[in-house]
């Protein structure tokens, strides 16, 4: 059914999270895999004021980050037996992705949603520009961090105790 599959990573951990995943279904499909990271440099887009030089050197930085972090992702899919590969864009990410996936004619985006705050069942904005504005069908993988309370927390918390 997916024969190509775009993941959009960000660095984090918490978008890594989708790779497992995406390991099992491209091997159940038999799907080839586009790793895409997006540079976005809201200096480039006109916000704040930098030298050109100092620009200059934080794209190369930026690439070469780019290229060193999802060339080891997709190393670690490739041991796992699914096609892989990388490309890294500049500009806005949702655009980008949303563009690059409809251009190359992607099956599926698939994505970890990160939530803000302690609000876990929101989307971040990225991954949700992605879902509402995308022609090609989203898979999301929602990444909830559970945190035990201490026990503190919880002796306290509870009424008639302390």
């Amino acid at each position: 059914m997916f024969k190509k599959i775009l993941v959009p990573l960000d660095g984090s951990e918490l978008a890594a999270k989708i790779l497992p995943h995406v390991v099992d279904l491209a091997k159940s499909n038999q799907a080839q895999v586009t790793l895409i990271h997006v540079c976005y440099s809201p200096l480039a887009f006109g916000a704040g004021e930098l030298t050109p030089e100092l620009m200059k050197k934080a794209e190369i930085h930026e690439a070469k980050w780019c290229s060193s972090y999802m060339g080891e992702a997709a190393k670690g899919l490739k041991t796992q037996g699914v096609d892989a590969e990388v490309k890294c864009l500049e500009g806005v990410p949702a655009r980008e992705i949303i563009g690059f996936a409809e251009k190359n004619n992607f099956d599926l985006i698939a994505l970890a949603t990160h939530g803000k705050g302690e609000v876990a069942w929101m989307l971040g904005s990225t991954a949700e520009r992605i879902v509402t504005h995308s022609n090609v069908p989203v898979l999301l993988y929602r990444v909830i961090e559970y945190k035990a309370p201490l026990l503190k927390e919880v002796y306290f918390a509870t009424p008639g105790v302390g």
